[in-house]
């Protein structure tokens, strides 16, 4: 399973070999085909299938019954993984590649294994979307435990590091004032003194973002569990949540920016053995050693009121719920901006009205308030103009706030004002604005 799309499965009905794809889309047909490779692979988004017997490595489009591309490679492959729609990785017991689908391109050499992987049986390979950085990640036991072992490789500056960890992920995070994501990279690991989550930007930060703060939390593992360990990882870009799954089956949510652990349960008796993203829903998909297809994600209903009431995390909940535009936080937003505007802090309850999720806050009556009060000492912009001064670097303004900032504007005479803003698409048009 490369994605959310197909799930592929190689079995022997009498002494034929065959391969079974299943359109997650159309469950109900799989399609069944006659095949004797050692490993088969679906592309991540289309009926194109990658298949490799011994050295040999072809890619065949289904829908067309065609073969796209074929190469014999000098060494085994121990482990392959579509790392995008286009390019497969290809991992051999002394270096990683990668195969490109277009033309007829080789597969490149990217980097050499380093010996810390040296009898290791690899699990997984992750980039992170550029491609700027690959991750190798292999597991060996080791005094009655298993040690997960890591290559980090920055293509740019060429150079390997090893790192002791058993699951991981890279996702792109935008942090609150800059204007560019950083590249984050997330790791699990179990040691004997117990479990791990860091939570890091790789690369330097981009010009005038501020860099990401490292977060390294612990990861709780029952006593019951003693033997349990990270097997998985994916990142949802819709919550900016990491999911953890481990060996026994249990699922951990942590928040990407403050490492935060929001939940915690077991979902699986069985071994997952492999997991994708669900992109559809911003969460999980995984397959079970039983050969259950299991999915987790966010409840949106819910998870705000949870870390509220349950996590006792006010902080965080307001946080998710501007970042992520979630309800349930809405009693928090129009609490801190009541306490603001009675301590005259204009602005920043005119930030919180602004950020507030669904527009809760951007109504009539809170136009009403900004009209009534003066600007404080000090201060020669009038709240309202503050208030209105957010909402149009956000984005457009609705009816009744394009009706109260044009009113003043064109009172003033200022009408190409209320043209640029027109042009920029700042605006709301109704027969009222005219």
């Amino acid at each position: 399973m490369e994605s959310d799309k197909f799930i592929c499965i190689r079995e022997k009905v009498g002494e034929t070999a065959q391969v079974v794809i299943i359109d997650m889309s159309d469950s109900s047909n799989p399609i069944r085909r006659p095949i004797s490779a050692d490993s088969a692979i679906m592309n991540p988004a289309s009926k194109v299938i990658a298949l490799k017997a011994q050295k040999t490595l072809q890619i065949f489009n289904i829908e067309m019954k065609s073969k796209m591309k074929a190469h014999t490679m000098t060494e085994d492959v121990v482990f392959w993984k579509w790392i995008s729609l286009n390019t497969l990785s290809l991992v051999t017991e002394t270096s990683v590649f990668h195969w490109s689908m277009e033309g007829d391109s080789q597969p490149i050499k990217m980097f050499e294994r380093h010996s810390s992987l040296n009898n290791c049986q690899i699990i997984n390979y992750r980039t992170d979307p550029k491609q700027s950085w690959l991750l190798l990640v292999g597991i060996s036991a080791q005094q009655n435990r298993v040690v997960g072992a890591m290559q980090l490789y920055s293509v740019e500056r060429k150079v390997s590091q090893a790192i002791e960890g058993h699951a991981a992920a890279f996702t792109t995070f935008q942090m609150e004032g800059n204007k560019e994501p950083s590249i984050i990279f997330s790791f699990a690991v179990r040691t004997p003194t117990g479990g791990k989550l860091h939570i890091i930007e790789v690369g330097t930060p981009p010009t005038d973002n501020q860099p990401f703060t490292k977060k390294t939390v612990d990861v709780f593992f029952p006593p019951e569990a003693g033997n349990d360990f990270p097997v998985a990882m994916q990142t949802s870009a819709k919550y900016d949540v990491i999911y953890l799954i481990t060996k026994y089956g249990y699922i951990h949510l942590y928040d990407i920016e403050t490492g935060t652990c929001i939940y915690m349960n077991r979902i699986s008796a069985d071994t997952i053995f492999v997991t994708a993203p669900h992109d559809a829903s911003g969460g999980i998909i995984g397959v079970n050693r039983k050969g259950q297809v299991l999915s987790v994600t966010v409840d949106e209903e819910q998870i705000i009121p949870y870390i509220t009431t349950v996590l006792q995390n006010p902080d965080l909940a307001l946080r998710m719920a501007v970042r992520n535009n979630l309800s349930g936080a809405e009693d928090l937003f129009v609490r801190k901006f009541n306490q603001l505007f009675q301590n005259a802090q204009y602005a920043e309850a005119a930030k919180v009205a602004a950020v507030a999720p669904k527009g809760i806050l951007r109504t009539p009556q809170t136009i009403q308030k900004f009209q009534q009060v003066q600007p404080p000492p000090g201060s020669t912009s009038p709240p309202l103009l503050q208030y209105f001064g957010i909402l149009l670097d956000q984005g457009k303004l609705n009816k009744y706030e394009s009706l109260e900032l044009c009113r003043p504007v064109l009172l003033q005479g200022r009408i190409q004002l209320c043209e640029k803003w027109l042009k920029e698409q700042k605006l709301e048009c109704s027969e009222e604005l005219g």
